[in-house]
């Protein structure tokens, strides 16, 4: 049984969340930086491999309105990319994602300043617990 991998992209790190073998419950990962796609690409090609992943779940930028932006494309480009893995990728809606990771880190007294790595793994995390508690049937 495989896990899902939440992904929060940007477009210097990558934000990473896996789920727990039942898919219920997800974690804060790691977060990736990386030079271009490829790169990043073959980066998630190793999680994959070593952590059995079955699915990733997107975090696609949308505005309040629930309309594209220019960051929309960008993930979905990206979404091009990744889809060289074979492997089903999902959107999940990731308005205040990044918001609700930096409360809750702060709720923590983890300073946020400098630790945007900690916001972007939280936050796929936020996007990939939001999917699976829509999906726990």
């Amino acid at each position: 049984m495989g896990r899902f991998l939440g992904i929060d992209f940007g477009e210097k790190r990558v934000g990473l969340a896996l789920s727990d073998r039942s898919k219920l419950i997800a974690s804060p990962f790691k977060t990736l930086n990386y030079f271009n796609q490829e790169d990043l690409v073959n980066q998630l090609r190793e999680i994959v491999i070593e952590h059995d992943i079955e699915n990733f779940v997107l975090g696609l930028p949308i505005n309040m309105k629930g309309e594209d932006t220019k960051q929309t494309e960008i993930v979905r480009n990206f979404k091009k990319s990744l889809s060289i893995l074979d492997i089903p990728i999902i959107y999940e809606d990731e308005r205040f994602s990044s918001v609700s990771a930096k409360n809750s880190l702060m709720l923590q007294n983890i300073k946020t300043g400098y630790n945007k790595h900690e916001i972007d793994k939280t936050a796929a995390a936020i996007i990939l617990q939001q999917y699976l508690d829509k999906n726990s049937n």
